[in-house]
């Protein structure tokens, strides 16, 4: 494994611990509306890369602490799809990424309220 990949490995095993199962929660958030179209299934109807969308994951939950609304969540995805993904023209109208980013700031928000 080159340094970077256990640079990556290292950051997200920190950020799992840190966010604990709001990882997961983004995670599957993204995986489900798949607003680039990158999430795949099984013949069994079972994901085969549930994980696709984990970079972007590494990137989104350390930015929600400057969240006071879903729309700076919005902002904050759009923000990270950008950089992961390309340009507008890859990876759609900002209005694609509002109902992922309001069930990740209820996510959000019973992570704070359950971490007081």
């Amino acid at each position: 494994m080159t340094n970077e990949r256990n640079e990556t490995v290292q950051n997200r095993n920190e950020l799992k611990s840190r966010f604990g199962q709001l990882f997961t929660e983004v995670e599957k958030i993204l995986f489900s509306h798949d607003p680039i179209g990158i999430a795949f299934y099984g013949d069994d109807n079972i994901p085969d890369n549930p994980d696709e969308y984990a970079t972007e994951v590494d990137t989104i939950l350390p930015r929600l602490r400057n969240a006071n609304t879903a729309s700076d969540v919005t902002d904050i995805v759009y923000e990270e799809f950008i950089r992961w993904f390309g340009g507008v023209e890859t990876i759609g109208p900002k209005a694609r990424y509002r109902a992922l980013s309001d069930e990740i700031w209820v996510a959000w928000n019973q992570f704070k309220e359950h971490s007081k």
